[in-house]
């Protein structure tokens, strides 16, 4: 069986928790900031937990990390 290869594009995107969680960053955070409210940038700048349904097909993606 040869290796197989991760998604980069996926593996510059999430990162694995010590329990084995996936984290990744809000979407939404890029441009057009002004008329976002100060609060909702604030909110978007914290990591969140993939949820069960996505980590799974991620974990097959990423077989390495």
């Amino acid at each position: 069986m040869p290796k197989m290869k991760t998604s980069r594009a996926a593996a510059k995107r999430f990162k694995v928790t010590g329990t084995g969680k996936l984290v990744r960053n809000k979407a939404y955070k890029s441009h057009i900031l002004t008329k976002k409210s100060t609060k909702r940038k604030r909110n978007l700048r914290k990591d969140i937990v993939t949820d069960e349904t996505n980590a799974k097909v991620m974990k097959k993606i990423l077989p390495y990390l």
